[in-house]
């Protein structure tokens, strides 16, 4: 019983896979043969290679495809055309569906024939070619299709088939597809290498009407990397940013009208300006002719922009383009405008590792040497937070003596050298009388950066004129470089040659937190009576103080992390010269601070010599021990005035009785 089951059930599978396999995909294949024959054109426009229309009088357009770009041939020779408004033809021809079609050899029956249709002289006649030519035939093949009237609905057209036997009815958007306005047809973009493709840009520059000099100056700028450098008619650093503006506003550019008659010299024969951009295996060059003459009752004057004559480069079509007068003044001035200001552009101030300030300009003046440590001394004091030092040239078996320098005066100065921009450039090719007028046969800073992987250190030259404008050389010590760029008088200023103005502003070791100040004492100097005086508690307040507390806390806190606003050049002397006068030692204080030991506290006395207060932020102190001479902080000054003098505010005046 179940053999005889499982035998029928095998049968009736096995009739069914014969039924889907043989009728119902003779069901898929006619209904897509169905399908596919509503469809006008066959595969021939699957690789559409020239496009023609052809309208019955005048206009019409050609298009031809070369690569992966298409080109207007008619009315313009060779132009770009518009990728949109091309594949919108395209994708009409390739989708072009029949509503209904009818044989043309059946219109004999009804009396008809194809002129009843529009197709004797049709509308629009659509000629291409596709692909490569067959065997044996002279070219491509060209498929003709014959646009004729609309149907009596007006919805609907009449087009005859490209072997001419039949007569299909299709939607008339398909006269809409092809009847593209010639200026939505053509792309009006010039040049299309972009910035991030661009390998070089040059320019060729004519003179101005009126000008005698700069005929046929060549400026070209080419990448390196990340490099833009000019090879002509400097070799110098182009400016990154300004070349990719500059590369954007011509990517900008667009063509404006086309006109049927144009200056008497083409502007490819005589260009005013010559303008190449080379991408990517391409090369696009832009040349403006003579300005187009304004119209008429216009004022003179400045404009936003010119018009010129153009040709573009292997096209011979003329046209007009607009110019604006930045863009414009920018290409002209190309040498200057897009040349890189700032001199020290790849200045990185982590491979830095020396700098050395001199200036030859007088011959008395010691040279200031600022050296990165190579490695960081251990310990947790204020030396192993610092990787620079102030070298200050000594003679005798000392040798120089090394002192810490401040990590933002130093942050400072690589800031202005990175930052120090070409007001103008003054000359590439300076002769000796003009080095000799700009003050380089003695200039008045010299600036020497050790940079780690460089061959050798960079020099920085300053010199001034007679009018003290300050100018710029950089280069080497055995090649001094042969441009010269005026720069701002400032960056003088920033140059000190002193080793005093570089020095840390910590002057004292900061103290560690376990430690405090235990006592202060101000005396006159050569007196023993103090002026004020107070021992301090683990809390840090004062303890019987003699004198204003607030006042005694503040010295105290200032003795904490004692520093200078400004250091005084030299040794320490037994009197301060300042604004013309020697000023004596008149006050001392004495600090003495308290650090925990293991077995009692360790005590230690540091003295400072105060002359009297000189201006309102000005007050010399002095360490003979650190053989230095400073002025301290305003908080220290305020606080010492207020222990000398008295409190600077006398306080609300008293109340006057009726």
């Amino acid at each position: 019983m179940r053999t005889k089951v499982t035998l029928a059930l095998l049968f009736l599978n096995v009739a069914l896979f014969f039924f889907i396999f043989r009728f119902e995909r003779e069901w898929r294949t006619e209904a897509a043969s169905r399908e596919a024959r509503r469809l006008v054109l066959g595969p021939e426009t699957a690789n559409i290679r020239t496009l023609e229309l052809t309208p019955p009088v005048g206009g019409g357009f050609a298009l031809a495809r070369e690569r992966d770009a298409w080109f207007l041939t008619r009315p313009l020779d060779r132009w770009p055309a518009n990728p949109h408004a091309v594949n919108a033809i395209l994708h009409a021809l390739q989708l072009l569906e029949h509503e209904t079609s009818f044989a043309v050899a059946d219109l004999a029956k009804n009396r008809q024939s194809i002129a009843d249709f529009g197709l004797e002289r049709p509308r629009l006649t659509v000629s291409f070619t596709s692909g490569d030519a067959p065997a044996g035939a002279a070219g491509p093949r060209t498929t003709v299709l014959r646009i004729g009237d609309a149907t009596p609905d007006n919805k609907r057209l009449y087009v005859l088939s490209p072997d001419g036997s039949r007569i299909h009815v299709v939607n008339r958007g398909l006269a809409d597809s092809l009847n593209v306005p010639a200026e939505q047809l053509r792309a009006d973009g010039l040049l299309t290498i972009r910035g991030f493709e661009t390998r070089s840009l040059g320019v060729q520059i004519a003179p101005r009407p009126g000008e005698t000099g700069g005929a046929g100056v060549r400026v070209r700028i080419r990448r390196e990397g990340t490099r833009w450098m000019f090879d002509a008619p400097v070799s110098a650093r182009a400016s990154g940013p300004a070349l990719e503006l500059a590369i954007n506003e011509l990517n900008a550019l667009r063509a404006k009208s086309f006109p049927a008659t144009g200056p008497a010299t083409a502007p490819s024969a005589a260009p005013g300006l010559r303008i190449a951009l080379e991408g990517n295996g391409r090369l696009e060059t832009l040349f403006l002719g003579e300005p187009v003459a304004p119209p008429a009752g216009t004022r003179p004057g400045p404009r936003a922009a010119t018009e010129f004559h153009a040709q573009l480069e292997g096209r011979n079509a003329l046209f007009t383009v607009e110019v604006p007068a930045a863009l414009l003044e920018t290409l002209r001035t190309a040498q200057e405008s897009l040349r890189e200001k700032r001199l020290l552009v790849d200045l990185d101030p982590a491979k830095i590792t020396a700098v050395s300030l001199a200036s030859p300009v007088q011959p008395n003046a010691v040279p200031c040497d600022l050296r990165r440590l190579v490695d960081a001394p251990a310990g947790n004091g204020r030396e192993a937070q610092r990787d620079w030092q102030v070298v200050q040239r000594g003679e005798g078996p000392a040798g120089p003596r090394t002192l810490p320098a401040d990590p933002a005066a130093l942050a400072r100065l690589v800031s202005q050298l990175n930052g120090l921009r070409a007001q103008k450039f003054q000359s590439d090719a300076p002769t000796s009388a003009d080095l000799e007028e700009w003050g380089f046969n003695r200039p008045l800073r010299e600036v020497t950066l050790t940079v780690a992987g460089e061959p050798a250190p960079v020099v920085l030259r300053l010199g001034t004129d007679v009018r003290r404008n300050v100018y710029a050389r950089l280069g080497t010590a055995n090649e001094p470089g042969n441009s010269i760029y005026a720069v701002g008088r400032e960056i003088i200023d920033e140059l000190p040659l002193a080793p005093s103005a570089w020095r840390h502003r910590a002057v004292i070791d900061p103290l560690p937190a376990n430690a405090r100040v235990s006592r202060l004492r101000l005396t006159e100097t050569g007196s023993d009576q103090p002026l004020a005086e107070a021992e301090f508690g683990a809390d840090g307040e004062p303890l019987t103080p003699r004198g204003d507390p607030a006042a005694l806390k503040a010295a105290a806190a200032a003795f904490r992390a004692l520093r200078a606003s400004r250091y005084l050049p030299g040794p320490f002397t037994a009197q301060v010269t300042a604004a013309g006068d020697d000023r004596p030692w008149r006050f001392q204080l004495q600090a003495t601070v308290a650090v925990p030991g293991a077995a009692a506290e360790q005590t230690n006395v540091t003295t400072l010599l105060l002359t009297e207060r000189t201006g309102g932020n000005q007050q010399f102190a002095g360490i003979r021990e650190l053989d230095t001479i400073f002025v301290p902080e305003q908080p220290l000054i305020d606080a010492l005035w207020t222990l000398t003098h008295g409190p600077r505010d006398p306080g609300p005046p008293p109340e006057r009785k009726p």
